[in-house]
């Protein structure tokens, strides 16, 4: 598999877009605001979806895709603590602090509308 694509549900595209871009050091893919952008980083292509968008729309049940769940994209990082530092700076929230692991170091912050993202530095 050459890319990953990850469809993430947002209230403002525009602002998720800027968010992944600035923060996170996403490139711009396709703009089609106010409804659908898509960045990339490496092989990940990240779909960010507004009420606009057809990922936005309601099921036939009548329920509607909302952001902030716990499913996640991971992005390897070489310096989780530097990472960490710059992004609580920049008023990123996190989820937890540093959790050590059996092959890593990780820790969740959120994107501006709630949606998970772990940074993950490998032992």
């Amino acid at each position: 598999m050459a890319s990953v694509s990850i469809r993430y549900i947002v209230d403002d595209v525009a602002k998720a877009r800027d968010f992944y871009l600035g923060q996170l050091g996403f490139a711009p893919d396709v703009d089609a605001l106010p409804a659908f952008a898509s960045v990339t980083r490496g092989d990940l292509r990240l779909l960010l979806s507004g009420p606009l968008s057809s990922g936005g729309k309601p099921m036939p049940d009548g329920r509607r895709p909302v952001s902030g769940g716990w499913n996640r994209l991971l992005l390897v990082v070489d310096n989780i603590e530097a990472e960490v530092a710059r992004l609580k700076k920049a008023g990123v929230a996190f989820r937890n602090e540093l959790l050590p692991g059996v092959g890593g170091t990780q820790i969740l912050l959120e994107d501006p509308f709630g949606n998970p993202v772990e940074l993950f530095q490998p032992k």
